[in-house]
């Protein structure tokens, strides 16, 4: 009787997220609070993308080291940048590759933090409403995935993205099948996304502006740059002074420095299956880091400074940056 209850009770969650999705209208993002808890009120945050492979393709060892180095942090989340399950997303809340891709992988006692998700193009080949379910938090509390939403944790906003759908491609080809619910009609949804960004973005009073979405800005690996985003996004971050725009997509660890603002191009695509091998030609003034390879990324941020930190498949560090900022209330 009881899983009979359940299953109702699953239906019924489904039926209106399927509702509340399929509906298109300009609203404010939904925001959550996670405010710092150390004393000196830094936040250490681990960003992880492309993984979720039941562990192959290193996906495991990757998050052997986030465990070690989130212990050493005493980090307070996780953000995942996207293609959190492949090839093909999940195919229902009850798809056993949720469990055996994530819960199963990310066990150590550090990762037991919130992760906070965006999607993919590999999860929206899949049944995209599942990620997005609520029932998947209540299978493992840490799970926390939406289109576009925003992250407050005092000193520093993250804006996240839904950036999938901005991308020609995947309306033209025929190749694979995307779940286009609640994205359709496009124009619309993607003009209302842009108008939602860039009025929570002027209306932030954070010390730090991070976005986050899947794909590459610009990027001298496999996918490169995504010109749909670089026409339409990247003047909304400039214009307001974003800090970083954190992405994974092509599967690499990279940095690049913008030379028009502060702007940093960060790629934490590393999660799992990696090495593709081509690498486009960069201005050496602008590429801190490329590694074409696996491994995870992580920031400390403070009120006056953000540090970024890369680190491979075997928890070496290979690239780290910081940068500062000072307040009115600082002088």
């Amino acid at each position: 009787m009881t899983a009979m209850k359940n299953k109702i009770y699953t239906t019924i969650l489904l039926v209106v997220y399927a509702v509340v999705a399929t509906v298109n209208v300009a609203a404010e993002l939904q925001r959550f609070e996670h405010l710092p808890t150390k004393a000196d009120g830094s936040l250490d945050i681990l960003v992880i993308g492309d993984w979720g492979r039941r562990g192959l393709y290193n996906q495991s060892h990757v998050a052997f080291q986030m465990g070690k180095i989130g212990e050493e942090m005493d980090v307070d989340f996780i953000l995942s940048t996207g293609d959190n399950f492949y090839d093909d997303g999940l195919i229902d809340v009850d798809d056993p590759l949720f469990d055996e891709s994530f819960t199963q992988i990310y066990t150590a006692t550090s990762l037991q933090k919130q992760w906070y998700s965006v999607l993919g193009n590999h999860d929206y080949r899949g049944d995209v409403m599942a990620q997005l379910s609520p029932v998947l938090s209540h299978k493992d509390s840490r799970w926390l995935c939406l289109r576009s939403f925003i992250v407050d944790s005092g000193i520093v906003e993250l804006f996240f993205v839904d950036t999938t759908p901005f991308q020609d491609k995947y309306f033209n080809q025929t190749k694979h099948t995307y779940d286009w619910r609640g994205v359709l009609p496009r124009e619309e949804y993607l003009s209302n996304v842009l108008k939602e960004v860039d009025t929570a973005l002027k209306e932030s009073s954070a010390t730090w502006k991070f976005v986050i979405g899947h794909h590459t800005l610009f990027s001298a690996g496999h996918h490169g740059n995504t010109q749909e985003l670089v026409d339409q996004l990247l003047p909304i971050l400039e214009a307001n002074d974003v800090d970083l725009y954190i992405n994974g997509h092509d599967h690499c660890l990279q940095h690049i420095s913008s030379k028009n603002s502060q702007l940093q191009f960060l790629t934490s695509g590393g999660g799992s299956k990696a090495w593709k091998g081509d690498v486009n030609q960069w201005d050496p003034n602008e590429m801190k880091l490329y590694y074409d390879g696996q491994g995870f990324m992580a920031l400390r941020v403070t009120v006056n400074e953000i540090g970024v930190t890369f680190y491979d498949v075997f928890g070496e560090i290979i690239h780290s940056w910081k940068t500062s900022k000072y307040t009115h209330m600082d002088a």
